[in-house]
This record gives C-alpha cells, structure tokens and sequence, in this order.
C-alpha cells in the first residue's frame, strides 16, 4: 500500500493538499500523497504515554496500536472517544500499513474487502 515517499511531513500550510493529513500537538502535520481512500494517522513516539489510557489498553506499542484504532474511526466516521469505548484498540475491517519516520508512528489504513464505511 503506502511507500515512504508518499509521505510528508511539514507545517499545514506545507502538506494542505495531502489526500490525508494528521496533525500533532508539536504543530507538524504529515501528509498522505497516495491513493484515495487511504486514511493517515501519526503520532510522535516519544511523547509520554496518556497514563489512564495505558493503563486501561496496555502500554507496549501504544502509539502504533493508536494510530491504527484512529485510522479505522476515521474510515467509519466515528469519534475515536466512541471507538475505543466498542473496540479498543482495535481496527476491525481496516487493513494497516505502520511507517517510522523519524520520531513519528504513521499509521495507513484503508477499507478492507469486507470491510465497510
């Protein structure tokens, strides 16, 4: 599915015309220049964990388990608060391709054949 150089990361302005974007709190966002129908999510991994989260779903590879759940609550249009409330974790009819860039986890998912939107 996705190949690095699909992949940018900048300011908003920089990757405004992304296919999909994610942005992260430090200000960056990282654009997705591939297909349509592919959904990005990314995360900085050394960034402190959410302490109750990680508690509650585990803190081995969170941010990577993360960006994956955020990418298939975005595919079914459902806030991720009400995501990790029926799945968890989880990313049920998403098929997902993880990328390290630098310090970041991204993760892309898209539909899988059964999958539904």
């Amino acid at each position: 599915m996705p190949a690095r150089s699909e992949l940018r990361v900048g300011t908003a302005t920089e990757v405004q015309d992304a296919v999909s974007r994610s942005h992260l709190p430090d200000g960056r966002v990282v654009g997705w220049y591939g297909e349509r129908g592919v959904v990005i999510d990314a995360e900085v991994l050394t960034w402190p964990l959410p302490a109750r989260l990680a508690a509650r779903f585990g803190a081995e590879h969170f941010w990577a388990r993360w960006t994956a759940a955020e990418c298939a609550a975005k595919l079914h249009s459902i806030p991720m608060h009400l995501w990790i409330r029926e799945h968890g974790l989880t990313s049920p009819g998403v098929e997902v391709e993880r990328i390290e860039v630098a310090d970041l986890v991204v993760s892309l998912g898209r539909l899988t054949r059964g999958g539904r939107a």
